[in-house]
């Protein structure tokens, strides 16, 4: 077996698109309590309160509904040089971009599917000014108490037509790995949970029931409690937020969440504790089955159809 590859740091950035940019801001800053750290063209900057980096969310404006990119961090320049090296020889290089507001240099690539995916390295940290100084210099921000006050972004679940190739592709040259699946009864891979850290998961991707590919399941940011998550339910309620499913818990991962949509029509998690901590080297993949899958979630709650049919940008907009 070979050495594990420990090159990519965690999740670093996920671009969403919206055709409603004005809707969106207010929903992300006012309701959902992420700040403003930049602005550039049609796009802004986001974050939360105690992400480190300059933005987690890039927000920008467009036709429409989707994903444009994500992003990872690697863990140094020469980490970023050697997946570049490996990435060369997957016939899905795009190249090296100058960067972005707040981050340096990017590898661009696509994975098998033809998601937008991007390495960096060099990065801004987040610098608060006085209005914004934690009292506690060991975390990144003041806390806001505004909206949902999420912490920092957790996830992003990306729909393709065979998660498996994504999965190998991961897997084979950005060093992932996996630790839950779901595989049905005829053998086919329905889902999958990937790791670049000691986090349970950083991407999630689920089988596209219309067969197409590339298109976006939705992202998540964590906060610090169930009790804020049930707090964001009744928040998004009194501002008429559409909830789609939850609160409940996850049976896969365990994660408490809350799905809602965006004014523009991308689906958003809100979710405790996100990602669990996975301490194990030699961790070996939870698999779930055909007829465990049609338990629903965790305390018997049945999945909604609009979770399996329901993705962005919208099939009759391809």
């Amino acid at each position: 077996m070979s050495e594990p590859i420990y090159d990519l740091a965690h999740l670093g950035h996920v671009e969403l698109l919206t055709p409603k940019p004005e809707e969106s801001l207010e929903f992300f800053t006012g309701v959902m309590g992420l700040s403003v750290s930049g602005q550039e063209g049609d796009s802004v900057y986001l974050r939360g309160w105690d992400d480190y980096e300059y933005h987690t969310m890039k927000l920008t404006a467009s036709k429409q509904s989707g994903m444009k990119h994500f992003a990872f961090r690697t863990r140094s320049q020469e980490a970023l040089e050697r997946r570049v090296a490996s990435l060369e020889t997957t016939g899905f290089s795009i190249g090296w971009s100058d960067g972005d507001l707040g981050h340096g240099p990017a590898y661009q690539f696509k994975n098998p599917e033809g998601h937008l995916m991007e390495l960096y390295y060099e990065t801004v940290w987040y610098q608060p000014d006085e209005g914004d100084k934690p009292a506690l210099k060991n975390q990144a921000s003041r806390y806001p108490a505004k909206g949902c006050n999420l912490r920092r972004l957790d996830h992003v679940n990306l729909l393709a037509a065979s998660p498996k190739a994504i999965r190998e592709f991961m897997q084979k040259h950005l060093g992932a790995r996996l630790t839950e699946q779901i595989i049905f009864d005829d053998g086919s891979e329905k889902g999958v949970w990937l790791t670049t850290n000691n986090k349970s998961y950083d991407v999630a991707i689920t089988e596209d029931h219309t067969g197409r590919s590339a298109r976006f399941h939705h992202m998540t940011y964590a906060v610090d409690s169930r009790e804020e998550v049930l707090r964001a339910a009744d928040i998004c309620l009194e501002g008429g937020v559409f909830i789609e499913t939850g609160p409940h818990k996850h049976a896969i991962q365990q994660t408490f969440f809350l799905y809602i949509y965006e004014p523009g029509g991308n689906r958003f998690e809100i979710a405790c504790p996100g990602a669990r901590l996975i301490l194990a080297p030699d961790w070996k993949p939870i698999i779930w089955g055909q007829e465990e899958r049609k338990k629903g979630q965790a305390w018997g709650l049945q999945t909604v159809p609009s979770f399996h049919t329901h993705g962005t940008p919208p099939i009759e907009e391809n």
